[in-house]
């Protein structure tokens, strides 16, 4: 233990206070446990409800805009998406302008799904944004900047 190099508590108090990187996690953390409470009657996941989101589009998007979207790696893509597959909700196709890749479309037991949880997000997310005391849209902003 002795030749452990000391890092004073000050120091420990600092990156707590002021880490980006800390309070972005914290702050999903509590909202991912927000919304998957408030989801579950619908049966998605905050998660699941994200990725559908990202596949209600007019035209079935391929795998790498949708990973690039919600900021995921393919094979955490293919992942999520196995669950929504097995229950009818979503169709991963090939893609007939390149059989390399994949389509995914949101089919029509998935889009009812969806429709079921959107007014829940609608008002779990004006609940969350009328309790803040700084403006959401800068905070969106923010994230944003962070995120690209």
């Amino acid at each position: 233990m002795s030749n452990l190099p000391v890092i004073p508590y000050s120091t420990t108090l600092h990156v707590k206070d002021t880490c980006l990187c800390l309070h972005a996690q914290r702050a999903a953390r509590a909202l991912a446990r927000r919304f998957d409470l408030a989801l579950k009657p619908a049966g998605v996941t905050n998660q699941q409800f994200s990725l559908m989101m990202a596949l209600n589009r007019p035209e079935p998007p391929g795998m790498g805009p949708v990973a690039k979207l919600l900021a995921m790696d393919r094979t955490t893509l293919t992942a999520a998406l196995k669950p929504l597959s097995a229950r009818g909700w979503v169709a991963v196709e090939p893609d007939p302008k390149d059989r390399r890749g994949k389509l995914l479309r949101l089919t029509l037991e998935g889009a009812q799904a969806l429709s079921g949880a959107v007014p829940i997000w609608k008002r779990v997310h004006g609940e969350i944004e009328a309790g803040l005391t700084s403006d959401p849209q800068a905070l969106r902003t923010g994230l944003l900047e962070v995120s690209l």
